[in-house]
């Protein structure tokens, strides 16, 4: 079996890896078994050194990481600068906190002194996609190994090089070599690992079916996963809201990483006193962002990552206008089998069509009109996806009412939504469960561990006098 990295600007074979053998990947886990041993012991200072040096490091090789993922997923390069520097703040933040988020937590009890100690658990596999290719595993990785867990990255077949351009930051870190590996696998061998017991949990990034396959391997075996799936994120706007403001950054939020993002706003829910305003604004931002080679600076957006991304994407669409959705922007894919997807504007979005219970992965926007905020709710939460949601409103009091009664992991209220070091990242429903970042995500893959300390025997013997 061979993995492929593929221009999707272009359609040219970059390079070829020959897949990692059964014999090649057990070799790597028993290595990475034996390092977890002993990277445990290490402290809190070592690891933080680590994790210091790989941020330096990312910076250092920041246009070269760019340009990478330009060439294998078609993420424009000033995107692509912009990712490199959020896992270097990434990893600074875990080399800060990591320690203070990892102490011991006192509790009152009737013992002489009872606490709660975070130990690390060993092995973590991660199952990682292409759509960031660096800050996706960076947020699973700086806070596992601070924790003093090591790592096997799988990463998604169409971004091998980016997966073993990170593997070498951290060894070059100083980050002993078995601490964290690429495998270069299928799917094969990724139930196998998952299978394993020396694998300790598993955190998967991606799509539904490939979740719940690994969550069930996992369940059988009774292993921890933390599961980042999908999203139709809402984008709430009310009658009251900032309209220019809302209808820049709804742009801007739908055409994230070419559109190619869980937490990209998906389903635009307007009052109808300014729905027509609002689509008309909101066209206008789409129509002026540029396209072009990803390598180039001026480039806004890029191509969908692989060209059948770009098929699905149009047959979602076809489906769903020919079930009675309204193209307000006509954009697309040009033909078949390019990658290249220019944004959409799809209004009139009803149940029973594709686009209304189904994640569209690509520069569609979903129109719908709400009667009011009450409506506006009922519509954010009609759906199986819970990732992430956005708030616009003047009524800042009025929004905060509503953000808590979303349906999602996080709401931004006047703002776009994104993931941070500081808040904790992860969905309900169908978006998966278990959370990343912050340090809830830290503590996802460590044992809990409740100590009960007996109090001094003279201190007994006094109570029984």
């Amino acid at each position: 079996m061979a993995i492929a990295s593929i221009n999707p600007y272009t359609g040219r074979v970059l390079r070829r890896f020959a897949a990692f053998s059964k014999s090649k990947t057990e070799r790597i886990l028993a290595q990475a078994h034996r390092a977890a041993a002993a990277w445990r012991q290490t402290s809190f200072a070592e690891r933080a050194a680590v994790l210091r040096r790989a941020a330096a490091l990312l910076r250092e090789r920041q246009t070269e990481l760019a340009r990478l993922m330009a060439l294998e997923m078609g993420k424009p390069v000033t995107d692509g600068r912009a990712e490199v520097e959020k896992c270097a703040v990434c990893c600074e933040f875990y080399a800060a906190h990591g320690e203070e988020f990892m102490a011991d937590e006192v509790i009152q009890t009737d013992a002489g002194r009872s606490f709660i100690s975070h130990q690390p658990l060993g092995v973590v596999l991660a199952v990682m996609p292409w759509n960031f290719p660096f800050w996706q595993v960076v947020r699973f990785a700086a806070p596992a190994l601070m924790a003093g867990n090591v790592g096997l990255l799988k990463h998604a077949s169409n971004v091998p090089q980016c997966a073993l351009a990170l593997e070498k930051i951290f060894h070059d870190a100083g980050l002993p070599p078995a601490a964290f590996r690429t495998l270069l696998i299928g799917a094969d061998l990724v139930e196998a690992l998952v299978q394993d017991d020396r694998v300790r949990a598993v955190t998967l990034t991606g799509s539904e079916p490939a979740g719940a396959a690994v969550a069930a391997v996992a369940g059988a075996h009774i292993k921890k996963t933390v599961l980042e799936l999908g999203g139709s994120d809402a984008f709430i706007v009310l009658a009251d809201a900032d309209l220019e403001a809302a209808a820049r950054v709804a742009a801007q939020s739908r055409m994230i990483n070419s559109g190619q993002s869980c937490i990209a706003a998906k389903r635009f829910i307007v009052e109808r006193p300014v729905l027509r305003l609002f689509i008309q604004m909101m066209k206008q931002h789409l129509e002026q962002m540029q396209t072009g080679d990803p390598l180039a600076d001026a480039t806004q957006y890029g191509p969908l990552a692989r060209p059948d991304l770009a098929d699905e994407l149009t047959q979602q669409v076809e489906d769903s206008v020919a079930q009675g959705a309204r193209i307000e922007l006509a954009g697309g894919q040009g033909r078949p089998g390019t990658a290249l997807f220019r944004p959409m504007i799809l209004a009139n979005i009803r149940p029973g069509q594709r686009a209304y219970h189904e994640e569209l992965f690509g520069p569609v926007a979903l129109i719908f009109s709400a009667r009011n905020a009450t409506d506006a709710l009922r519509l954010a939460n009609d759906s199986r996806f819970g990732l992430g949601a956005a708030i616009w409103t003047r009524d800042l009091a009025r929004g905060e009412a509503l953000a808590r009664q979303v349906e999602s992991g996080a709401v931004f209220v006047n703002g776009l939504v994104k993931s941070m070091p500081e808040l904790p990242f992860g969905g309900v429903k169908k978006s998966g469960y278990g959370r990343e970042l912050s340090h809830l995500g830290m503590r996802e893959f460590v044992n809990q561990k409740s100590v009960w300390i007996g109090k001094p025997q003279e201190e007994q013997e006094a109570k029984t006098e």
